[in-house]
């Protein structure tokens, strides 16, 4: 019986040889040039150890300060997509449903979506204070574009036949909304839920510059203010790896949570 999970790992298994060709590469290049800015990538590995994995075995070798620092960006992270995706998907649904709605509200989501969240820090900070609200309102701001504006598509697209159908049977507007619109509409929201999380995580950096002292973007710009480079590219890195399995593991949800939605597109072919 095939899993789920099969096509994802086998097509990673499929793909290992390139990472491990560029990581080759990339160490003998390094090397031979032997400049500063790029140390080779075991410099950057043992780096990466001693900052967050050198610690003991009890605590899956997790070191004290990652504890701390992922444990403050992550929670910033995914509270910031979370409230992104709520609201997301409650406005946009509204405004799929309703002509009216999207009428009055397009022209002003429309120029908020247009303002790059970076340049909304500096007021964020004013009204917020420097800490944890202030960087998971900028993440969520930032954030919940992707999901509002395919939430809305998604509804907006949902057969009209389905409908009148559910209509017909006397299915009231709540129970259409949960039972026929969401689900028809769930692979668009999911596309953006999983667009969201990677703008998640550069937010989530951008965030952390300004005043944190816990976090991922906090030890970035502390090693590059004292000029530890191997230190900056660990958590450049380590950025690179979290992106890669939160993508992985949401892809793996996604294809669990709709596999209901390929299976019918199976039988529609």
């Amino acid at each position: 019986m095939k899993t789920w999970a099969g096509p994802t790992t086998r097509g990673f298994a499929e793909r290992a040889w390139l990472v491990a060709l560029v990581a080759v590469v990339w160490e003998l290049v390094t090397r031979a040039v032997d400049e500063t800015y790029f140390p080779p990538p075991t410099t950057i590995l043992a780096s990466l150890r001693e900052l967050w994995f050198s610690g003991p075995a009890s605590r899956l070798f997790f070191t004290g300060k990652a504890l701390d620092d992922f444990s403050t960006s992550l929670t910033h992270l995914f509270a910031g997509w979370a409230a992104a995706g709520a609201a997301g998907v409650v406005v946009g649904t509204a405004i799929g449903r309703s002509r009216t709605l999207s009428d009055l509200l397009s022209p002003v989501l429309e120029f908020l979506r247009a303002v790059p969240p970076p340049t909304l820090v500096p007021f964020f900070i004013m009204v917020f204070q420097l800490g944890a609200t202030m960087q998971i309102v900028t993440i969520a701001f930032g954030v919940v574009w992707p999901v509002l504006l395919n939430a809305s598509d998604g509804v907006r697209a949902v057969d009209p036949l389905h409908l009148d159908t559910a209509r017909v049977f006397g299915v009231g507007p709540f129970r259409r909304l949960v039972t026929v619109i969401l689900p028809a509409a769930a692979p668009k929201i999911f596309a953006g839920l999983r667009v969201a999380l990677s703008f998640a995580l550069i937010l989530m950096v951008l965030s952390e510059l300004f005043g944190s002292t816990a976090g991922i973007g906090s030890e970035l710009i502390g090693a590059q203010r004292s000029f530890e480079l191997p230190r900056m590219w660990a958590g450049i890195v380590m950025l690179g790896i979290l992106g890669f399995l939160f993508n992985t593991v949401f892809l793996l949800l996604e294809r669990r949570l709709l596999a209901w939605h390929t299976g019918a597109r199976r039988l529609q072919n």
